[in-house]
């Protein structure tokens, strides 16, 4: 058996583990019957807070925008720009996808220089190319993100105050884009542009949540567009959004130090394979050479990668919690 039927064997399984995996993880009976449960509950029950429990979920059912999509739904393309766009650079889709070639032939072709295994080397340069440009990326938009949630309560305390002064909600958007630095004075400042020019103040919110994808500001657009379906005053309304952000943001801190200890040894797990191997290789190349010329020890390097991968994502999992 050679390389090509090793690799298609293993790719079948992987398929068949895949497939089992999405089979497993189908909707739950118990979760189904207690969603049903919870609506008659609050279709026939005689309880005041049932009934406004009910009411607001219906609010939110009926404010939700049917002519907007999500964002990057339409084409990888556009999933691609969005995701350039959240990462508050410049970089065009053009751009990203040339790196992306050029990283990959020049690390398939030092590797092919080093090894002389072509399938090794075209498919560690695939590997290398497509996912260290996504994992750059993915880190500006963690860390542009992060600044903008840590500013976020600050800029509704300066709306609230600006409402309980007496102005409208479209002036004090605009002293948020004026006073506030960082990425949530940018972000206002689109907003207020594109209400400007003619867009309504809901539109214009909704497409800034689209583009940063996080649900803090989402909470602030909900809460924005209930207010003007229902009424009622919209500075107290947003002092405990304010308020509850913040709780948020001090719930995720706790977590984090919580699961410190555990993404540390994950991390040393992880990268010890390859810490020992960049040694042994240092050391003896003659003895772990046959890595990159036996077809036997590649398919065995890649399903040991392909198996470490899978380990380092149940990992991660075992440490994130949503909030």
């Amino acid at each position: 058996m050679n390389i090509i039927q090793l690799l298609l064997v293993a790719g079948g399984l992987m398929g068949l583990m895949i497939l089992g995996y999405v089979l497993v993880s189908g909707k739950s009976p118990d979760k189904e019957s207690q969603r049903r449960l919870q609506s008659l509950r609050y279709r026939h029950s005689d309880s005041t807070v049932d009934k406004v429990e009910s009411q607001l979920k219906k609010a939110i059912a009926a404010r939700k925008p049917k002519k907007f999509k999500a964002a990057g739904s339409g084409s990888r393309a556009e999933a691609l720009a969005v995701r350039l766009n959240r990462a508050g650079k410049s970089w065009t889709v053009q751009q990203y996808l040339y790196a992306s070639l050029a990283l990959i032939i020049a690390v398939s072709a030092l590797i092919f220089l080093q090894s002389g295994a072509l399938m090794l080397s075209l498919g560690l340069g695939v590997v290398i190319g497509a996912g260290l440009p996504h994992l750059i990326v993915g880190h500006f938009i963690k860390r542009r993100t992060n600044q903008f949630n840590s500013k976020f309560p600050d800029a509704i305390e300066l709306l609230v105050r600006g409402l309980r002064s007496g102005l409208p909600v479209g002036e004090t958007l605009t002293v948020v884009a004026q006073e506030v630095p960082g990425p949530v004075g940018v972000e206002f400042r689109s907003a207020v542009e594109r209400i400007k020019i003619g867009r309504t103040m809901e539109e214009s919110l909704q497409e800034t949540a689209d583009k940063l994808g996080t649900a803090e500001f989402q909470f602030f657009v909900i809460t924005l567009a209930i207010q003007r379906e229902t009424g009622g005053n919209l500075a107290e309304t947003l002092s405990n959004l304010a308020d509850v952000l913040r709780k948020r943001a001090q719930m995720k801190l706790k977590i984090k130090a919580m699961s410190s200890e555990s993404k540390a040894s994950a991390y040393i797990v992880g990268a010890l394979p390859f810490i020992v191997f960049g040694m042994i290789y240092w050391i003896n190349p003659n003895y772990i050479g046959g890595f990159f010329e036996d077809e036997r020890l590649i398919v065995t390097g890649l399903g040991g990668l392909v198996w470490m991968s899978i380990g380092a994502g149940i990992m991660a999992k075992m440490v994130s919690f949503e909030i």
